[in-house]
């Protein structure tokens, strides 16, 4: 009767709290003062407060209207230490635990340290470790609080014994195992990670396999099951797919629907897939997205295409591509982030893509891949958001990370073929955020003496005519670089203007004077005696030149994909002390193979004669092979027709009228550099040489005519690095069919040469 009856409490205490606050246990404690209560309900009252996790145990004593509370608060975590982890990271496990409530400061409850020991057994077996084994420790310590250890033994990664596939008819074992990156381990290998098991990995190969049945036309085929069974000491894996193939299906027809804003002509010419051929996923997935891409550039950015595939019973499918094109976009606003130098104007000039105008995929990629060209930036990213509270404008935001584009110091370098370098000056591309190229510099070697001054404005005009002048004096003693007998003093300047035709074409036009005084060395040349008798030592010319370059490449400076021709022609016109002419080629073809690997293919063909009264093509006008840049593994401007000394000194270059240089390399990353944006490294294999088509009267050691077996080659490997004093290019080569006569380096690098 006494246990009946009603309970009315004039007051309330709590004891035992030491960091939960009271106000905390009267919100989860459902009694009121001054208010019945039956014994039921307080028990009851005592379970909730129970529930909250916070408490090992809670007592309720009465004494004259006093309800006292007596709590025993659970431990709270001071810290946690995970050792034996390898595999996976501290801070991943440490995440896990904290979402599961066990972090330092929290409550702990040893029910949620239960779970994350199977949980983190689950991350482990994720990675195929079936064997992996986790052990937590709870120590208690000082002031009711807890250091809770988990300790991991990580176990062998399972590997797969065998792979085996029920229910394919069609294609056996052998063909379905080479669909997958997975493999069963072989008993001679000692090591192969395809063959360690991995959930995430078997689910990727199931995927591939589905893919590549969908491409071959079976739009039936499904994976049933997969069964994965474990040996008893968790280390051998035996997987079983079960599949059903059904038919290959060949498309009957294809059809549009929707809404066409697009010349449906147009549209299936961007089907990939043609009636009677065995369907494709791949194809038709190309299909709709090129369909996409098109309409993208009439402004509909966010298209949609979806292919609806009708099977028929004579093995045929009807494919309907519905097209919903959505409202047409227009472009609010672009911005750019990351400019610190460059000024806005000078990117927002590269843009195709116009504010308030429709937006187009294609200027929106053309802007990114023109950015990317000018060799200002690491990098340059494009997000397309939609502006909020419309459905028919975005915002075009390019983000670019600069890059050093130039130098504003003193320079000291080291090159083989000119010794030891000094320069001062300034060489920037982007001269204060301006876009404009400028360079002066002052330079000395030990083979040249030289004074550069040039200024190059990309955009004289608005309209993208371009116009640069430049202006150089030097002074060279070319007995140091393998050229000797003779020595030049030179001084001239040159104006060029460049004009677009197409979005990558340039053409353009130089005019150039130059004055070239001629002096014999300690060991003259018979070639070089021979020219100043009878042309004289001075010579001054004035020279047209015309060009057009098409440049295609993905990147300013270092690039991997894309292309770059230049083809120029230069005559000394009449009036000159020689009238001579010029035509040269220059390609450059990037064939990208993935994200990681390109080749690059290379071809310099050049070709000069006199003309006019005086057909002779002044000897400092030759051009030169061998070295960096040129035919790698033959000593710098050593290749070619030999000189004829009249002293004791022995033949040395003399170079020649016409060049052919050719190359293929492999660019390939090296796997332990994150950021690649500023090193490049190569295979390569190089061959060229250059040759005299008429030979002056007195040489003894040239032989007329190009013949194409004179070609000298070599095979390499090669780095080039982007470095805050200057470029860095080092080559190791092995000439391949040097004759005796030919100097031949293993090595070559050049360091700091920034102008």
């Amino acid at each position: 009767m006494a246990q009946a009856a009603g309970l009315v409490f004039e007051d309330l205490r709590v004891e035992g709290l030491q960091r939960v606050s009271a106000t905390r246990v009267f919100s989860a404690f459902p009694v009121q003062l001054h208010q019945e209560i039956s014994q039921a309900e307080l028990v009851q009252a005592s379970k909730t407060l129970f529930e909250t996790g916070l408490f090992d145990d809670i007592k309720l004593e009465q004494d004259n209207g006093l309800l006292l509370v007596v709590v025993k608060e659970r431990p709270s975590i001071d810290s946690i230490k995970i050792t034996g982890n390898d595999k996976i990271k501290k801070e991943e496990l440490e995440k896990g635990l904290a979402q599961s409530g066990l972090k330092a400061g929290q409550i702990f409850q040893r029910v949620a340290l239960e779970q994350i020991e199977l949980e983190l057994e689950r991350m482990y077996h994720g990675l195929g470790r079936y064997s992996a084994n986790i052990v937590t420790e709870v120590e208690p310590i000082s002031e009711n609080r807890v250091i809770l250890k988990v300790k991991i033994n990580e176990g062998e990664v399972a590997t797969i014994r065998h792979i085996n596939f029920t229910g394919n008819d069609r294609f056996d074992n052998k063909t379905l195992q080479k669909r997958f990156e997975l493999e069963a381990k072989q008993h001679w290998s000692l090591f192969n990670s395809a063959s360690q098991y991995s959930r995430p990995k078997l689910q990727g190969d199931l995927e591939r396999l589905r893919n590549w049945y969908l491409d071959r036309g079976y739009l039936k085929f499904s994976v049933d099951s997969t069964q994965v069974s474990i040996s008893a000491d968790h280390l051998d894996v035996f997987v079983t797919i079960n599949v059903t193939e059904g038919d290959a299906y060949k498309v009957k027809e294809i059809k549009l629907s929707g809404d066409l804003v697009v010349d449906p002509e147009e549209i299936l010419d961007k089907v990939a897939l043609t009636p009677g051929e065995t369907f494709s996923r791949t194809k038709l997935v190309n299909s709709t997205e090129a369909i996409r891409k098109r309409l993208g550039e009439e402004g509909f950015t966010f298209a949609n295409v979806n292919a609806v595939p009708e099977l028929h019973d004579d093995k045929t499918v009807s494919i309907t591509l519905y097209v919903a094109p959505g409202k047409r976009t227009y472009v609010r606003r672009i911005n750019f982030t990351g400019n610190v130098t460059t000024k806005d104007a000078v990117l927002r000039r590269e843009i195709t893509q116009m504010e308030a105008a429709s937006a187009s995929t294609d200027s929106i990629k053309t802007s990114k891949e023109r950015l990317e060209r000018l060799g200002y930036f690491k990098s340059v990213q494009v997000e397309t958001p939609r502006v909020a509270g419309t459905d028919d404008q975005i915002d075009v935001n390019f983000s670019v990370e600069e890059q050093a584009s130039g130098s504003l110091n003193a320079s000291v370098g080291f090159s083989q073929n000119s010794g030891v370098i000094f320069g001062a000056g300034v060489k920037q591309n982007n001269f204060l955020g301006s876009g404009n190229d400028v360079s002066f510099s002052v330079n000395k070697s030990d083979t040249t003496q030289k004074l550069d001054i040039s200024v190059f404005d990309p955009y004289y005009t608005l309209d993208g005519v371009s116009r640069g002048i430049s202006m150089f004096y030097q002074e060279s003693n070319l007995a140091s670089s393998d050229i000797s007998g003779f020595a030049t003093d030179a001084y001239g300047v040159k104006v060029t203007f460049g004009y677009p035709i197409t979005e990558t074409t340039r053409v353009g036009a130089t005019i150039a004077a130059d004055n070239t005084r001629v002096y014999t060395g300690d060991d003259p040349v018979a070639e070089v005696l021979n020219f100043i008798s009878t042309e004289g030592d001075t010579h001054r010319a004035y020279k047209l030149g015309v060009f057009i370059t098409d440049n295609k490449l993905n990147r300013g400076i270092m690039a991997t994909a894309g292309s770059y021709q230049k083809l120029s022609a230069e005559v000394a016109v009449p009036g000159s002390d020689d009238t001579f002419y010029k035509v040269e080629y220059k390609n450059r073809y990037f064939v990208p193979l993935n994200d990681d690997y390109s080749i690059k293919l290379r071809t310099d063909l050049a070709y000069a004669d006199g003309y006019g009264d005086n057909p002779l093509l002044p000897f400092y006008e030759h051009y030169f092979s061998g070295g960096l840049g040129s035919v790698r593994g033959y000593r710098g401007n050593s290749l070619g027709p030999k000189s004829t000394p009249t002293g004791t000194a022995e033949a040395t270059a003399f170079g020649g009228n016409a060049l052919i240089e050719t190359g293929a390399e492999l660019i390939y990353p090296l796997w332990f550099i994150e950021d690649r944006s500023s090193l490049q490294t190569t295979v390569f294999i190089d061959a060229g040489n250059v040759f005299s088509t008429q030979c002056a009267s007195v040489s003894t050691n040239c032989t007329s005519g190009i013949d194409l077996s004179e070609l000298r080659m070599s095979v390499g490997a090669g780095l080039t690095w982007l470095a805050p004093i200057g470029p860095l290019d080092f080559s190791i080569a092995r000439a391949l069919n040097a004759k005796a006569d030919d100097d031949t380096e293993f090595f070559q690098f050049s360091i700091g040469q920034t102008f």
